[in-house]
């Protein structure tokens, strides 16, 4: 591979599809590199048994604001506007409705005290209240859900941050969130999948891009790659570039895997309904089941549930996740299930886990991360934005903005 082009993106998931949509139309020559054999990143849509199932990104969160609604209209996808099951409990199954109230308004004080009170140390589980000591795992579980890590990992200005900015509005999409984000990829942006980037450096005149391929030697590269791999050793940097790396290992990837079970007949689920499996357990499971009234449950694990889920394989999730179920409904509905796919974000190389979150004292690594290199290295990703970190419209709106910062540098070259 020798081909040139005048800027290179590595990576064409949300971020990387927002850079080339906002190098459209600029006379500038586009070519994306992605490692995987598909683009979209961690908004992958798989179809399993003639269902779009979303391994990623699943929710329009903050659909309101988020400009993929704006997209999906556009484009002709249909936008489910329902609201969320997320608090309800089917048939309060193993989670009475006065529990529920009690554990949502012991989250909600933790999550006042973020924004009113935050700690000295920055750490949220240091807003963990003796009072409310029952209903930690609850939130212990939420923040895996939420951050894909337990709170003593989370900054709670970074926190309060996202919290700030989120609406309560989160629209589902039933063609699939990575559907449509790979829908969005522009005609005239030249794709190589299946590349991996080996060795990134400055060059007279621009950057200096090795792969198993070939070289390529672009005037500018934008790089959207995850923080786990931008801190890793899979691809050689230029020497200088260590405080984004450093800012970089200051936002880790959390885990938040999925697992999809298959209903396989007239079985005891209730359409569009939820259980989350253990209130009492943080490293619970939660079920949305039969979403848009297909005969499939999804099982969502973050933090150490989903740490647990990797480690043991996917035979042992699958039936520890059977058990969640079956514990809550009865036995008989084990002979209804069957699995169906599950995703492996932590293992898979060129991602390593789900969702960014700050450490507790490194928010402001948000900002450092996405500066600029010399003036030929542009940052995009989830990792870079302030507010909308951990979601696809964060990834897409910092692919707009490293595009604006690439054309305005080789504009002035």
């Amino acid at each position: 591979m020798s081909a040139e082009a005048d800027i290179v993106i590595i990576g064409a998931g949300a971020a990387g599809i927002g850079a080339a949509r906002g190098l459209a139309g600029t006379g500038l020559s586009v070519t994306l590199l992605e490692a995987l054999p598909r683009i979209g990143g961690r908004a992958w849509t798989q179809r399993a048994t003639g269902m779009p199932l979303d391994m990623g990104c699943e929710w329009l969160h903050s659909a309101d604001r988020n400009p993929w609604t704006g997209i999906a209209e556009e484009l002709g996808f249909e936008v489910r506007r329902a609201p969320t099951v997320w608090n309800s409990q089917y048939r309060d199954l193993g989670f009475a409705r006065a529990d529920r109230a009690a554990a949502q308004a012991a989250f909600d004080r933790w999550t006042a005290r973020i924004h009113q009170a935050p700690p000295p140390g920055d750490c949220a589980a240091d807003l963990l209240a003796p009072e409310d000591a029952r209903w930690t795992p609850y939130i212990q579980a939420l923040s895996g859900f939420i951050s894909g890590a337990f709170l003593e990992q989370i900054s709670v200005r970074d926190y309060a941050a996202y919290d700030a900015a989120a609406t309560d509005l989160n629209w589902r999409l039933p063609a699939g969130y990575g559907t449509l984000i790979a829908a969005h990829l522009p005609k005239g942006a030249a794709l190589r999948l299946g590349v991996t980037v080996q060795s990134v450096s400055l060059a007279a005149g621009g950057v200096t891009l090795t792969t198993p391929e070939g070289t390529l030697r672009p005037r500018a590269v934008i790089v959207t790659v995850s923080t786990n791999v931008l801190a890793g050793d899979a691809i050689r940097w230029p020497q200088g570039l260590d405080p984004w790396r450093a800012a970089a290992v200051d936002l880790p990837l959390g885990r938040d895997e999925k697992l999809f079970l298959e209903i396989l007949d007239d079985a005891p689920f209730a359409p569009d309904s939820h259980l989350l499996g253990d209130p009492l357990d943080a490293t619970t499971a939660t079920f949305n089941i039969r979403n848009f009234g297909w005969p499939v449950i999804e099982c969502f694990l973050g933090a150490d549930g989903a740490r647990a889920r990797s480690e043991a394989g996917e035979e042992a999730a699958f039936a520890c996740a059977i058990d969640q179920l079956a514990a809550l409904m009865g036995t008989d509905v084990r002979r209804h299930l069957r699995p169906l796919t599950a995703s492996d974000w932590s293992g898979t190389p060129s991602i390593g886990g789900g969702y960014s979150h700050a450490l507790p004292g490194r928010s402001d690594s948000r900002a450092a991360l996405a500066r600029p290199f010399e003036e030929r290295l542009f940052f995009a990703g989830e990792a870079t934005h302030r507010t909308d970190f951990s979601t696809a419209h964060g990834a897409y709106l910092s692919g707009l903005r490293a595009a604006g910062e690439a054309i305005a540098a080789l504009g002035a070259a």
